[in-house]
């Protein structure tokens, strides 16, 4: 006999649980399918534990640098498997969090592997036992994995993802990084900032591609101080694994090509979605092209009944973007009407050292879409806070439409701009214009300080340059 539910959740992701928990809040009896660990791949092996990395890396980083602070820390080293295991039990603490939620809220866990077998009908398979599963509406929640390069597979041990990244058997001596969106750099960032020599390719002709070119600029130049080789415009052809190392053809952008020698590869040349082996094809579920499945602004897909969230879904491929498409998805199967996804007021974060963060449009973008824009600029060696931090170096800068003062995009790096870029974000979903950001008291002394300076740039205004 089937167990019923109102809503089954195929994936405990972000998107997933977060669906689940708004569900069982408005009253549905609901059930999460998961085929390994609740949380899903941000939580145990993607966003948090990278963060977990970063920090140590930044201690790490800190301690080296003590000196600058009138500080004195003799000889700072560090033990890796210890960097690692923290990590892991910042992702294992969390993956706790998830589980006592699912049970705070009612929420059934079926562990196993879900396939979708028939009109609201999913069975779940584990360990040679299988359970059968119907509800009136099931949401797709089942992510992405890394995209493997075509001419050479991942192996753990010389070529890594992310997530052989992140316990790594053994520390890079001179590593190569293929790909420079924020899974790159960040592990760039880390294993530089832990002694490693490292190098990074993109096939595109700047560095953090999705970002405002002047982001990319800076952060080409502020890499390159840190040491590390930043190659734009430039491809790998092929790659050699042997007991020592990696031997890597990378061809540069005037088609020059060189044979170059690293202990590691890590391949972030982006994700595939997981819609293989979960009954799509059964019933009827469409994809597009990169086999993405298909939805409308509520999320449903083309199937009465079927909903899909987060990365198996088309981009932006974020957390937070799952978790309020896993609000909206919830909300709208409960009979509420909720607003539609803007995907303007997404924000982007990159946490490699100095951070990125945005959201909007870049100016180019802005350009290109009809605006006339004004556009401001405030860097951090004008700002007291990032001075005193010893962070000075970095900027802010705001785009906006110069008919109506609409904040178009915002655009930042340095320290902690990835915790600043959400009162840019709260002002883009307000339909804020510049009038209520020249009108808003920052608090003084603050990096913060430096996104009031780029709104009054742009206008004219600037009171520290």
């Amino acid at each position: 006999m089937a167990e019923t539910y109102d809503l089954i959740v195929l994936g405990s992701g972000p998107g997933g649980y977060v669906a689940a928990i708004r569900a069982a809040q408005l009253g549905m009896k609901v059930a999460i399918v998961e085929r390994e660990l609740l949380g899903g791949i941000c939580l145990n092996w993607g966003c948090i534990p990278t963060k977990a990395l970063l920090r140590s890396a930044e201690i790490y980083h800190y301690m080296q640098h003590a000196g600058d602070f009138g500080l004195d820390a003799v000889a700072p080293s560090f033990d890796l498997a210890k960097v690692v295991q923290r990590s892991r039990n910042v992702a294992k603490q969390l993956n706790q969090g998830v589980t006592g939620l699912m049970k705070k809220h009612k929420i059934a866990v079926h562990m196993g592997d879900g396939v979708l077998t028939g009109k609201g009908k999913i069975s779940v398979s584990k360990d040679g036992q299988t359970t059968e599963l119907t509800a009136k509406n099931i949401i797709v929640a089942t992510g992405a994995r890394a995209r493997n390069l075509p001419f050479a597979k991942t192996d753990g041990k010389r070529i890594w993802t992310y997530r052989h990244a992140m316990t790594p058997p053994e520390m890079p001596t001179n590593l190569l990084v293929i790909g420079s969106g924020a899974i790159g750099l960040e592990f760039a960032s880390f294993y530089s900032d832990m002694g490693a020599k490292v190098a990074v390719v993109e096939m595109l002709d700047r560095i953090l591609p999705v970002e405002d070119e002047e982001v990319s600029a800076f952060m080409t130049k502020a890499l390159t101080k840190q040491g590390m080789s930043i190659r734009a415009g430039a491809k790998v052809k092929k790659l050699e694994v042997s007991e020592k190392g990696v031997s890597a053809q990378v061809e540069d952008k005037d088609g020059k090509v060189s044979t170059e020698e690293y202990s590691h590869v890590i391949a972030a040349i982006g994700i595939v979605p997981n819609v293989e082996n979960i009954g799509l094809e059964t019933v009827g579920v469409e994809a597009d092209q990169r086999f993405h499945i298909k939805t409308d602004a509520n999320c449903r897909t083309n199937v009465e009944g079927i909903y899909a969230i987060g990365d198996v879904t088309d981009g932006p491929w974020l957390a937070h973007k799952a978790m309020h498409e896993a609000v909206i998805a919830a909300e709208h199967i409960a009979g509420q009407h909720p607003h539609a996804m803007d995907k303007r007021n997404i924000p982007g974060c990159t946490y490699c050292r100095p951070q990125v963060a945005s959201v909007g449009l870049t100016e180019a973008k802005a350009k290109e879409a009809g605006y006339k824009v004004k556009v401001g600029k405030f860097p951090f060696i004008g700002n007291g806070k990032a001075i005193a931090l010893g962070e000075p170096e970095g900027f802010v800068k705001t785009v906006f439409d110069e008919a109506t003062g609409e904040l178009l995009g915002a655009h930042m790096v340095g320290a902690e701009v990835t915790e600043m870029i959400q009162g840019y974000t709260i002002g883009k979903t307000l339909e804020t214009t510049e009038a209520e950001l020249i009108g808003t008291v920052f608090p003084h002394p603050t990096i913060s300080e430096a996104m009031h300076e780029s709104v009054l740039a742009a206008f004219g205004r600037t009171l520290h340059m």
